[in-house]
């Protein structure tokens, strides 16, 4: 039997763009080896995963059948066959499919059987679960298909393999987090042990609001041995030849070495903010820059992302900003070569204390108008957005949005956040481990003591926990949902757990209101960690001391 010749196209669509994507689609396919058999695709490529409630709109299915006739006609120019994913309506019913395509001819379509319904993912609201998926015959092999979840249940592979597969594919749209990658190979491992199937798993590439895609592309032995794996974070081509005699031949056969936990994290930084940017057509980015380590990582990554010419630095000091943030900032934009503007808000700061001073008791708390400061800058910098167009970038970190210690309509404000998913422990170590590529970041950035500076002496730890317990406390009940004396066990006191806790919750209607932001953990905010702003939860565990 001849070997089964195959393309991986690892691509970055956009949502929702059916003519962008299906060039992206054609140009793959018109270009792979002219002794191809196969080129593969990953999920929901036609339309971009995940296209969300869009599903909803018979319009926009309407349009993926028109757009699927399209590639349909193309298609009898190239002697290749492809597996394309759409959204694809049957019986009035609308299903998540992967189509085999040759010849100007759909041969076989597999239908998504397991829908995953957690965490970013609502897929029993748009899509109807398929049946188990059979094998499909093609050139003489027969192709186990699974698209994304399938992978994740045995009885999927299982009974392709009782229908005679020979190898399994996998079709995915898998978002990064940074243990998501081990997860996913471990899974797909097992799969191949149960059934002693090669697996081809494909994955898509780039970012789509705050999820990004990681590629990774990989192929399995039937031992489970890594055959190959692709770039993480990029768009790539891959090729590849398997026989049921000798296995797999992979060209160069060569797979690319996987990233370090920290560079996975700072990659997907970079490539969440890159195309949040280019994908919503912002000619660039304002940051505000404080002197603090936060907005200087943020700036970093957006020069990574986009080049310095696309980011516009402002400095907007009060009379609490001391001359080391005065410097730093200086410092830090010398090193990126990026534009900075300094614009004072002494003076709007006292017209709005003269203004509020007739209206507010003698006894008002201080945030009153610590907080008038951040909203100024705010201010400036949405005028300035509005201005030339520019999107403001919010550069508050996990653990302040965790706690609410940012300030609504203040430093909150902006269309976007990478460090929305950051802990601060991982915003000084990202920091540390980007320093060693070029020393970018000002040292005493980074060694200083963390401050709003909206007071005299003020340091996060006025307010705050050290970052390490408080991190640790946070993780404990964001990502992992541990009860108090769990986390107790981890060395915390019960008084300091439930008083995070308590602003945790208490802070959810500030957290309603921010920018959306990257995704790097297992549980971020947003579609991750839906809770109710009005929750008194916390008083069952305040009696239950």
């Amino acid at each position: 039997m001849n070997a089964l010749k195959i393309t991986l196209a690892q691509l970055n669509p956009i949502v929702g763009d059916l003519e962008y994507n299906k060039t992206k689609i054609l140009d793959a396919w018109s270009n792979v080896p002219k002794e191809t058999d196969l080129i593969i695709f990953s999920e929901l490529i036609i339309c971009g995963y995940p296209p969300e409630d869009l599903i909803l709109k018979p319009f926009f299915i309407q349009e993926i059948k028109c757009t699927i006739d399209e590639i349909l006609k193309e298609s009898k120019n190239f002697s290749a066959a492809s597996l394309i994913s759409c959204p694809w309506e049957i019986n009035g019913k609308i299903y998540s499919a992967v189509h085999l395509i040759k010849n100007g001819e759909i041969k076989a379509t597999t239908l998504k059987h397991h829908l995953p319904n957690y965490g970013v993912f609502d897929e029993f609201r748009v899509f109807t679960s398929g049946s188990l998926p059979i094998p499909i015959n093609f050139n003489g092999y027969k192709l186990g298909v699974m698209i994304c979840e399938d992978m994740w249940y045995k009885d999927t592979a299982q009974h392709l393999k009782d229908n005679g597969a020979d190898i399994l594919i996998v079709i995915n749209g898998s978002p990064f987090n940074s243990k998501q990658n081990d997860e996913r190979l471990k899974c797909a491992t097992r799969r191949v042990q149960e059934t002693t199937l090669p697996l081809i798993y494909i994955n898509q590439a780039g970012a789509q609001d705050e999820l990004v895609f990681d590629g990774a592309s990989f192929i399995l032995k039937e031992n489970g041995e890594l055959a190959f794996q692709g770039h993480e974070f990029d768009e790539g081509i891959y090729h590849a030849s398997f026989n049921k005699k000798t296995n797999w031949h992979i060209e160069h056969n060569k797979t690319i070495k996987q990233l370090s936990c920290s560079e996975a994290i700072y990659m997907a930084l970079v490539i969440g903010l890159r195309d949040y940017v280019i994908k919503n057509n912002f000619p660039g980015i304002l940051i505000g820059l404080s002197g603090g380590i936060d907005s200087a990582l943020s700036a970093v990554i957006a020069v990574d992302a986009l080049g310095a010419d696309k980011v516009h630095c402002v400095m907007m000091p009060s009379r609490y900003t001391s001359q080391d943030s005065l410097d730093d900032a200086k410092e830090l934009v010398n090193n990126l070569g990026v534009k900075l503007d300094t614009i004072s808000i002494e003076e709007p700061i006292e017209t709005f204390n003269k203004i509020l001073k007739p209206h507010l008791s003698t006894d008002a708390p201080s945030t009153t108008f610590e907080n008038i400061q951040p909203r100024t800058r705010g201010l400036i910098l949405m005028a300035l957005s509005n201005a030339n167009g520019n999107m403001v970038l919010s550069t508050g970190n996990k653990s302040e949005m965790a706690v609410g210690y940012a300030t609504l309509y203040g430093d909150m404000c902006g269309g976007f956040n990478a460090l929305k998913d950051v802990y601060k422990t991982q915003v000084y170590e990202l920091s540390n481990w980007r320093n060693k590529k070029n020393h970018v970041i000002p040292k005493r950035i980074i060694t200083k003591a963390p401050t709003a500076e909206l007071k005299e002496n003020q340091t996060d730890q006025d307010t705050l926990p050290e970052y390490e317990k408080l991190d640790d406390i946070l993780s404990c009940l964001i990502e992992h949902d541990m009860g108090i004396e769990d986390i107790k066990k981890r060395g915390h006191s019960r008084k300091t757990i439930t008083r995070i806790w308590t602003m945790l919750d208490k802070a959810e209607y500030k957290r309603r209101q921010a920018p959306p932001g990257i995704k790097i953990t297992s549980r971020a905010f947003g579609r991750d960690r839906r809770y109710p702003i009005t929750n008194h939860f916390m008083n069952i565990i305040e009696k239950s001391k």
